[in-house]
C-alpha cells in the first residue's frame, strides 16, 4: 500500500540538515504557496486599490510625503507601505512591464517578500524554543496558514507588518530565554539591532502595532519576575534612539505638510475609532477572532486547539509563559476593539505554531481525548465547506463549475483524509507534514482556477477594459459603482457623478469620454442625455456581482467622442 511516511521522512531529514538547506527550502516551499493567483487575482475592494492607488499617486506627483486617494487625504496609515509599494513599481517600469502602473501585482511584491520573510523568519524565531527539524515545520505550517497566503497576495501593510512583529518576537524570546537559562546557545550580541530594527520599520509600516504586542509580552513577563533587568541586552537607549532616527523625518514632514491633521486623522479617527465602534461594517462581538481561527489557520487550526491543555498545565515553563505573553495580551486587546478584521491577530500565529510544537514533542496532544478525533476532522471540513461556497458560487452567479479545480479538490479531501489517519496513529509530526501538502493543493486549486473562474466578481477590470478598447485615454465618468478598484485601473482623474445630470454634462465636453451607468441611475441619466447635442452611443451592457455590497449590477458603458 502506497504511503506518504517514507518520503515525507527523506525529505524532511534532508532539507533539516543544515540552516542554508531549510532556508532554501522554506522559500520554494513559499513560492509554491504563495504566486497562484498572485498575478491574475483582480484588485480586491476596498482596502487593496486604496493603497494601490495611494502608491501609483505618489508616482505621478512625485510627492512622497502626503499620501491621497484622488483628493482626498488618506491619512490612516504610515507611509512605509506606499514607499515599498513606489519601489516595485518603479523597479516594472524600469524592467519594462507594460502599464506597470495598473499591473496590480507589481504593487503586491512587497506583500510577497513580507509573507516570505513572515516564513523565514518565523524559522529563525522558533530556533529558540525548538530543534530544527520542528521549527523548519513550525515554519512550513505558517507559510501553509490561509491567513497568511491571502495576505501574500493583497497590497496592503499586514504581511510585512507580521514579518516586523515576528523578528522583534524572536529577538525579544532570546533575551528571556537566555536571562531565565532556557536558551540552548547564547544570543547575538546583534540581537538588540533585529529587535530595534523590526520595530522601527513596523512604526513606518503600521503604526504602533509591533510595540503594542512586544509592550503587553514585556509587561506579563517582567510582572513574572517582579524585575525588568532581563531586558537590559536589549540596549532600550540606542534602540529608542535608532526608532527616532529612522522615523522622525517622515513624521515631522508629514506634520509640517498637513498641519498636523494627519496625528488627528490617524489617531484620532482610525486608531481610536476602532476602538470605540466598528469602522466600516466590520463590527464583531468578542470571541470573533476564535470563530475565524479555525479558518484563517487552516490546516494546523484543528491540532493547536489540542495543544490548549498543555499550554495551561505548563504555563509557568519560561518557554510556555513567553509565547502566552506573546499571544494572550494582545488577542484580548483585538477581541475587546469593536472593529475586527481577521488579519488583525495574524502576528501571534508563530506564537501558536510554536505552543502546538512543543505539546507534539512534549505527549501534550491525547489522541484518547474525548472529542479529539472529531477536532482533527476539522482538517478535512474547513476546506469542503470552502469548496462547497466555491461551487456554489460559480453556478449561481456564472452558471458554471470550475472544472479545472475540481480534480485538485478531490486530492485535497484524500490527503486531509490521511491527516486525521495519520493523527489516529498518533504520527502527529506526519500528520502535520500531511497539512502542508494539502494546503498546497488547495491553492493550486482555488487561486488559478476555482476563483479565476468567477467572472461576475471581475466588475472593475471588465469596465476599464470596455473603456480601453473605445480609444486609448479616455476621460472617464462614473454613475453609481465607485470602488476603489476601478479608480486604479482606470485613471486617477476618473470622475464621480452624483447624478446624471453630471454624468451627462461630462460627456457632452469634448474629446473621447465614457460613462459607466449603474443600472438604478438609467432613467435620470437618459432625461439628462437627452439634451445633448451629440448622443452617445451604448457600447456594452456588463454584469456581475459586487462583494462589497452583496448586489448584483447591471452597468451600461455609454462613450462619445473620439481622441
Amino acid at each position: 500500500m502506497f504511503s506518504l511516511t517514507p518520503a515525507i521522512d527523506r525529505l524532511r531529514d534532508a532539507v533539516s540538515a543544515s540552516h542554508a538547506r531549510a532556508c532554501a527550502f522554506l522559500i520554494l516551499l513559499s513560492l509554491a504557496a504563495f504566486l497562484p493567483g498572485f498575478s491574475t487575482l483582480q484588485p480586491l475592494d476596498r482596502d487593496e486599490p486604496r493603497f494601490a492607488q495611494a502608491s501609483k499617486q505618489m508616482l505621478e506627483s512625485g510627492d512622497f510625503v502626503d499620501i491621497r486617494f484622488q483628493d482626498e487625504a488618506r491619512h490612516k496609515k504610515p507611509v512605509g507601505i506606499y514607499w515599498l509599494q513606489s519601489v516595485a513599481v518603479k523597479a516594472g517600469e524600469l524592467a519594462g512591464v507594460p502599464q506597470a502602473r495598473t499591473q496590480i501585482w507589481l504593487y503586491r511584491i512587497p506583500s510577497l517578500i513580507g509573507a516570505i520573510a513572515t516564513v523565514l523568519l518565523t524559522y529563525w524565531a522558533l530556533l529558540a524554543f525548538l530543534a530544527r527539524r520542528y521549527a523548519l515545520l513550525g515554519a512550513s505550517l505558517m507559510a501553509a496558514a490561509v491567513l497568511l497566503g491571502v495576505e501574500a497576495r493583497i497590497a496592503k501593510t499586514d504581511a510585512v507588518l507580521t514579518a516586523c512583529a515576528v523578528a522583534s518576537m524572536g529577538a525579544l524570546a532570546r533575551a528571556w530565554l537566555d536571562w531565565t537559562r532556557s536558551l540552548a546557545f547564547v544570543p547575538d550580541r546583534r540581537n538588540w539591532l533585529i529587535f530595534w530594527g523590526a520595530t522601527a520599520l513596523g512604526l513606518l509600516v503600521k503604526g504602533p502595532i509591533v510595540p503594542m504586542v512586544w509592550g503587553l509580552a514585556i509587561l506579563v513577563l517582567s510582572a513574572s519576575q517582579r524585575s525588568f533587568r532581563w531586558l537590559k541586552p536589549l540596549r532600550f537607549g540606542p534602540g529608542l534612539l535608532l526608532c527616532l532616527i529612522v522615523v522622525l523625518p517622515w513624521f515631522a514632514a508629514i506634520m509640517l505638510k498637513t498641519g498636523g491633521s494627519f496625528f488627528a486623522d490617524s489617531v484620532g479617527q482610525d486608531m481610536l475609532g476602532k476602538v470605540a465602534e466598528g469602522q466600516e461594517k466590520h463590527w464583531g462581538p468578542p470571541g470573533l477572532y476564535l470563530l475565524f481561527f479555525f479558518a484563517t489557520y487552516w490546516p494546523a487550526a484543528a491540532f493547536a486547539a489540542m495543544a490548549v491543555p498543555f499550554a495551561w498545565a505548563r504555563r509557568k515553563e519560561p518557554q510556555v509563559l513567553f509565547l502566552l505573553a506573546w499571544i494572550v495580551p494582545s488577542w484580548l486587546v483585538f477581541e475587546a476593539v469593536p472593529t475586527k478584521l481577521p488579519h488583525y491577530v495574524l502576528p501571534l500565529y508563530p506564537a501558536i505554531t510554536a505552543l502546538l510544537l512543543l505539546a507534539v514533542i512534549n505527549g501534550g496532544i491525547d489522541r484518547f481525548r474525548r472529542g479529539a478525533v472529531a477536532t482533527a476532522c476539522l482538517v478535512v471540513l474547513v476546506p469542503l465547506a470552502l469548496m462547497g461556497v466555491i461551487v456554489y458560487g460559480n453556478w449561481t452567479l456564472d452558471h458554471l463549475l470550475p472544472r479545472l479545480a475540481l480534480p485538485g479538490f478531490a486530492l485535497v479531501l484524500l490527503v486531509t483524509v490521511l491527516v486525521v489517519a495519520a493523527f489516529r496513529r498518533q504520527d502527529f509530526e506526519g500528520a502535520l507534514w500531511r497539512c502542508v501538502l494539502a494546503s498546497l493543493i488547495l491553492t493550486a486549486s482555488v487561486y488559478p482556477f476555482a476563483i479565476e473562474s468567477l467572472r461576475s466578481l471581475k466588475l472593475s477590470p471588465r469596465l476599464a477594459q470596455a473603456a480601453q478598447a473605445i480609444c486609448a485615454d479616455p476621460a472617464v465618468v462614473t454613475l453609481g459603482y465607485r470602488e476603489p478598484s476601478l479608480v486604479f485601473l482606470t485613471g486617477t482623474n476618473l470622475a464621480m457623478a452624483a447624478s446624471g445630470a453630471q454624468a451627462a454634462a461630462f460627456l457632452g465636453q469634448p474629446g473621447c469620454r465614457v460613462a459607466f451607468v449603474e443600472s438604478r441611475h438609467a432613467e435620470e441619466f437618459a432625461a439628462a442625455r437627452a439634451a445633448l447635442s451629440e448622443q452617445p452611443r451604448l457600447v456594452t451592457t456588463i454584469h456581475g456581482f459586487n462583494l462589497n455590497g452583496g448586489r448584483r449590477l447591471k452597468i451600461d458603458v455609454f462613450a462619445r467622442g473620439t481622441n
